[in-house]
């Protein structure tokens, strides 16, 4: 899918009504489908907001930003996701946390990216995170500067994503979870699942209802 008729579809996009949770279940583990909303805001989560950033590729090709984390001490090390992270106090809004940290992350500043939506919230159980996603652009293939948190940027087609051949599942073991089989995409040799797969879930079928 050529970049400019990405862009040409964006005012669609802004104005497509929202999958939610039904889009999400699609590619949700069983442990986040045992949480719903009364339990959710009982556990009274902690914010966070992330950037699913899209731009042209050498080709003209429209294509999306992964990241895969850093090894640290935590739920998350080296697992994919999108830039991102809780919001500061010091955050004016969650757009403004996607934002900056999308810049501390990967050195893409705030002025160059237009923000095209806010998603729907995605709950995320191990780190007791509720982060807001946001959908932004970038008119031009950006140059990537990752800093500590992480160890690769993974430039993903999208048309790989809309790829029904790219959705199976995958048996995990991690710290919270012990030989469960999970739904996940699966992007450039890379196994993408959790909130980051549930994210992409929404985003797919927002792009399915509109015509390239």
């Amino acid at each position: 899918m050529f970049f400019n008729h990405f862009l040409e579809k964006v005012n669609q996009l802004k104005t497509i009504p929202l999958g939610g949770e039904k889009a999400h279940f699609k590619l949700a583990p069983a442990l986040r489908l045992r949480y719903n909303e009364d339990k959710i805001k009982a556990s009274n989560p902690r914010k966070a907001a992330v950037l699913v950033l899209f731009y042209p590729d050498d080709s003209n090709n429209t294509s999306f930003l992964l990241t895969k984390r850093a090894a640290y001490k935590g739920v998350h090390s080296n697992q994919i996701s999108f830039p991102g992270g809780k919001k500061d106090v010091k955050d004016t809004s969650l757009e403004h946390t996607a934002l900056r940290e999308t810049f501390e992350e990967v050195g893409i500043t705030q002025k160059s990216i237009r923000i095209i939506r806010e998603i729907s919230d995605v709950y995320i159980p191990p780190s007791n995170f509720l982060t807001t996603p946001f959908i932004g652009c970038l008119e031009s293939k950006p140059i990537f500067r990752p800093n500590y948190e992480v160890a690769q940027t993974i430039s993903v087609l999208l048309s790989d994503l809309l790829d029904e051949k790219n959705i199976g599942s995958v048996n995990m073991n991690t710290s919270y979870m012990k030989n469960e089989e999970v739904p996940c995409f699966n992007l450039n040799d890379n196994v993408v699942w959790g909130a980051t797969g549930m994210i992409l879930s929404e985003i797919r079928e927002l792009l399915k209802q509109i015509s390239f």
